[in-house]
């Protein structure tokens, strides 16, 4: 049985691994679960929504594939982090070891990252680059074992590669089909080079403000 641990942490974004979750959890042999610091409820960033981990970061000892989604909690971590420390230890025994969104930061500040291509949240380029990988507006970038996915939404993109890597072409695309994935979305502003600076201005005054 393939191993499938998607990270949570108080504040996490839920569609960044709810995506991952929803492509991955259907298909024959793999076990996927949430895994926290603690296990029981996590409580995602709009404090609205909880996910329960069913295994703690102790009961875990390796996994075949990490997921760690983004959130606002990823602007005060070092690398005494719970998170940070789980994938320094776990990232050796992994197949895979990805990120949605700013969960890449995550992987950063373990080390997982340096020297690399990788992709974030837009928002997050310039703390990704401090953080040693070289940041792309590209949707999902794959560097051998490490797969980093953009903003949110494109967990859902990482999600069918892995099922692709895993299970082969032909069930990625049953999974694709199961949940209709076919984006038609009504505005052409998903990414920063498609967008005014006025808008990217105001997006970044949400993020830093007082919720971040």
């Amino acid at each position: 049985m393939t191993t499938v641990g998607l990270v949570l942490y108080p504040r996490f974004t839920a569609l960044d691994i709810v995506g991952p979750f929803q492509t991955l959890v259907d298909v024959p042999g793999l076990d996927v679960f949430f895994v926290a610091a603690q296990a029981g409820p996590v409580t995602d960033h709009t404090g609205r929504l909880t996910l329960v981990a069913t295994r703690s970061f102790a009961e875990v000892d390796s996994l075949d594939v990490l997921v760690v989604p983004g959130g606002f909690a990823d602007r005060d971590i070092d690398a005494t982090n719970d998170v940070v420390r789980f994938i320094e230890r776990i990232h050796p025994t992994t197949t895979w070891t990805t990120s949605v969104c700013t969960g890449s930061i995550f992987l950063a500040h373990a080390g997982v990252l340096a020297g690399l291509t990788a992709t974030t949240h837009w928002s997050a380029y310039g703390r990704l680059q401090k953080l040693g990988a070289t940041p792309t507006e590209q949707r999902v970038v794959r560097e051998g074992k490490i797969i980093t996915a953009a903003g949110v939404s494109a967990g859902i993109d990482m999600g069918l590669l892995l099922v692709s890597a895993l299970a082969g072409e032909d069930m990625a695309k049953v999974i694709q089909l199961a949940i209709e994935y076919d984006p038609q979305p009504p505005f052409d502003s998903g990414a920063p080079s498609k967008v005014s600076p006025e808008f990217k201005e105001f997006v970044m005054g949400v993020f830093d403000g007082p919720s971040r």
